[in-house]
Formats: C-alpha cells, structure tokens, sequence
C-alpha cells in the first residue's frame, strides 16, 4: 500500500504550518526567558542566598521553561525529520520494519516515522534517580534509633533544625516541663557520643595519650558520684 500524493500534500502543509507556529511562539516568548541568566532574571546579586527558599520559585520556573524548550525543540526535530523523509521518498513508511504507516496514524501524527509497533515513545521509562534509594521511604520510618544502620535519620535532621528553636514553650512540649532546656524530641538524648564519659575523654591523633575535658558533662557525670576527682593541671 502506498500513501497517494494528495494525502502526502496534506500532511506537508500541516508540518509546515506546525513548525511556522513553533518558531513563532519561540521568537515571541524570547525562548521562554532563557536567554538571560538567572541573576538577571531575578535582579539578585546571588543567586545563592541565605536562605534557599528565597529563590525556589524562580528556580522552580526556570526549570519548566527548560522542559518546555526542550519539547518544543523535539517537536521540530520530529517535524524537519518527517520533511526530510518527503523529500526522500520514505515517508509513509515504518523506519523500522519497512511496512507502510496506516493513514489513520499519519493523520493524528504527521511527524511520525514508526508504526505503532516500533514507536519509540509509546514506552513508559520507570527509571527512578538513585537518590530516591538512600531517601526511601521519606515519611513513616524516620526513626531509625535501635536498627542495625540508624545513619542519620529524620529524627535527627529534625533534633539538628529544633536545636536552633521553635514556636513550642515547655507547656506545650511533647513532654510538658519547667525549662527550655528539655524541650524537644528526645532532648535529653546523646549528640555525637553514646556513653556520658565519651563526651569529656578526649586522645591524640594517636590513641595513647588521654585527656580530660572538664566541661558540662564531666562536672554531671562527676556530681552524680560515677567518677573520682582527679587533680587540678
């Protein structure tokens, strides 16, 4: 089965209208603002600032102009592919297998150069980024206290971020009490040691020569009788 001239006419005319329509509404959307930087864009000094909510709107819609470009620019492609297969003569026909496209599918897609059969885009890629294995699963199993590879969990991130304060007094804590001091997840928790003698042992770089620390820790662990007093330096 061959295409008729007629119908091949057509569908030349409506490629070409398409792709007068892409160039048009690239030229007229100044390439969807990509072509000044983003600095310029925002009138910022930086485009790394303090906080990076700041820019995340801006960052949000410059990555959508780029995917919007990019689908553009693939239509065109797809477009100057199919003029070029006219000129040619194998238009019509799978670039694949050789048979003949149905007209039903030429007419939806004037650009294609496949059959249904070998259409490269009728499949759906579940490739995933390998961040996603580290971060799974991001809520519900945040707490990884007393599991065989606890890292750094969500609880701690978020023991990291309450370190600094938040909107909750003592009355309204998860463990109602008197002091700013025990307000928290887990505030009475160990941060960087496990027993309370790790946190004022300090060594060299070698191991050998051991010093004591006699900060907040040793003066509670010694109040609380577990250590003997050792001489003043």
């Amino acid at each position: 089965m061959t295409h008729s001239p007629a119908l091949i006419g057509r569908l030349k005319q409506r490629l070409l209208r398409q792709r007068e329509e892409l160039i048009r509404r690239d030229v007229e959307s100044d390439h969807d603002g990509l072509q000044e930087s983003l600095r310029d864009e925002t009138g910022e000094l930086s485009t790394i600032d303090n906080h990076p909510a700041d820019i995340a709107t801006e960052m949000f819609e410059r990555g959508k102009d780029i995917a919007l470009q990019e689908q553009m620019d693939l239509h065109r492609e797809r477009i100057d592919a199919a003029l070029a297969a006219m000129i040619d003569g194998s238009y019509g026909r799978c670039a694949v297998c050789g048979e003949d496209i149905p007209e039903k599918r030429l007419s939806a897609l004037p650009d294609t150069l496949y059959c249904i059969q070998h259409s490269p885009r009728q499949h759906v890629s579940h490739r995933r980024p390998a961040e996603e294995a580290v971060l799974r699963p991001p809520f519900g199993d945040s707490d990884r206290d007393g599991k065989d590879d606890p890292g750094f969990d969500g609880e701690d991130a978020w023991q990291t971020v309450e370190h600094w304060g938040t909107s909750t007094s003592p009355a309204m804590d998860e463990m109602p009490g008197d002091s700013y001091q025990s307000i928290g997840i887990e505030s009475d928790e160990n941060v960087g040691y496990v027993e309370d003698i790790e946190s004022f042992l300090a060594t060299d770089m070698t191991g050998r020569h051991v010093s004591v620390v006699r900060n907040r820790e040793y003066k509670n662990y010694m109040d609380s009788g577990r250590g003997e007093e050792l001489p003043s330096d």
